[in-house]
């Protein structure tokens, strides 16, 4: 690169080309930006955000949870009731959220335009749809790359997602495994993390002890990213191995397990607690199967009552915590239900009107953005993608929806590209 010499002499030869000068000055608006990217970032993981993700995997239906038509030829058999926030009513079979509306905002408004099971729920993990040659990262990997601690020994990323019949669509996409999931498919306890049977308690830990000496005195004068990685990445997975604990609800008082409840479901949300309070930045808990093509109410009758009461005790034990204030609270799945009942009594796929919510961090509490009309069809107000609800999300949790990851020399934004949060939802 040339340079610009203190003694100039006036010649030409030594002009900075236009060219030249905006590169430079590109160069360094681009260095400077960077900085303030990695101290924003920095002063972000220091606050210690999470978010908690409650999976409605199938399809959850909005008539029946937080967008109710009662006596719409679309309604189905539930009433409506009201919330702590006047005006704002939600289904009948939600009476302890409607007590506690005042930390979360419901969103009435989406419309996502995916009915597949598959590629749906990849569009509402990630936000957008994969490139030929890109595979983006779903929200998790990036909530763990953007609020997930370089020296924390938990892990940044957990799944539960029993149940599941094979459909995770989960992904690290081009951040790498580093961020990937924890995913718990068969069991809530992490599979091989425990220490080999025939290692006593005491040569275990000397083991580490030894090889804890041995790495530093191998450090001493050498300077190495190699060498770091490798250290951290150890100090990582014996951390892990460490929180096995944490995965363990006989470690929580009665009282608050028998507040959650008895369920699979109750379990894995109070671990999820117990993850985010120990410093883990995004937990998903995969609750499985609302796709109720075939007696839409009675599943319904079922699932939206444990969801209630398992969410309105969790928001409870956070707020009680004070911990509310810095953990976000979503419940979502790939798409709603039909308006129109079939014959079997059920509702169909239908992502064109559908609904979810947030509670907690960042969020304007007892609150409804968008509006369908009284069938339930389509959407009539305040009409958003998935790309306005991840930029949405984002922005809460106090990240920047707009901030550049690096491909290679490609610069990719977090959502795409002119994507604004939904600043009415925003506290």
């Amino acid at each position: 690169m040339n340079k610009i010499r203190k003694n100039y002499c006036g010649s030409n030869e030594h002009d900075v080309s236009r060219r030249q000068f905006l590169g430079t000055a590109a160069s360094g608006i681009a260095g400077s930006s960077l900085l303030a990217q990695n101290a924003l970032s920095a002063e972000l993981k220091k606050q210690g955000k999470s978010m908690i993700l409650l999976w409605l995997a199938g399809g959850a239906s909005q008539f029946e949870t937080f967008d109710p038509k009662p006596g719409a030829i679309t309604g189905g058999p539930f009433q409506s009731i009201q919330t702590s926030t006047p005006g704002v009513r939600i289904s009948e079979l939600m009476p302890k959220m409607a007590a506690r509306f005042k930390d979360t905002c419901v969103i009435r408004s989406l419309n996502t335009k995916n009915g597949d099971h598959g590629s749906a729920s990849q569009l509402m993990m990630r936000g957008r749809k994969d490139e030929a040659s890109l595979k983006y990262p779903d929200m998790g990997a990036v909530l763990a790359r953007e609020l997930g601690k370089p020296e924390s020994q938990v892990p940044d990323y957990v799944s539960f997602y029993l149940q599941s019949e094979g459909r995770n669509f989960s992904g690290s996409g081009f951040l790498g495994a580093r961020f990937g999931p924890m995913e718990l498919s068969k069991s809530v306890m992490p599979e091989n993390i425990n220490k080999p049977d025939h290692i006593s308690e005491i040569d275990f830990h000397d083991r580490m002890a030894l090889r804890n000496l041995w790495s530093k005195n191998f450090e001493k004068g050498r300077s190495s990213g190699t060498l770091a990685s490798h250290q951290q990445a150890f100090l990582r997975v014996n951390g892990i191995m460490d929180s096995q604990k944490l995965f363990d609800v006989a470690n929580e008082p009665q009282k608050i397990r028998t507040q959650y409840g008895p369920t699979q479901f109750a379990e894995q949300v109070l671990i999820a607690r117990r993850l985010v309070e120990s410093g883990v930045p995004f937990v998903r808990v995969g609750r499985a199967w609302w796709d109720s093509h075939g007696q839409n109410f009675e599943t319904h009758q079922e699932l939206v009552p444990e969801l209630d009461h398992v969410m309105a005790t969790l928001l409870t034990d956070l707020e009680d915590r004070g911990m509310l204030k810095n953990t976000l609270v979503v419940t979502l799945s790939e798409f709603g239900r039909t308006p129109g009942i079939n014959s079997s009594l059920g509702r169909d796929h239908f992502a064109n009107a559908w609904s979810c919510s947030l509670s907690g961090c960042g969020i304007k509490g007892g609150s409804v953005y968008g509006k369908t009309d009284e069938k339930g069809d389509k959407v009539v107000e305040g009409e958003i993608g998935a790309a306005r609800l991840f930029a949405t999300i984002y922005k809460a949790l106090g990240i920047n929806p707009q901030k550049n990851y690096y491909v290679g020399s490609r610069p990719v934004p977090l959502t795409d590209p002119g994507t604004e949060p939904v600043k009415e939802v925003l506290a």
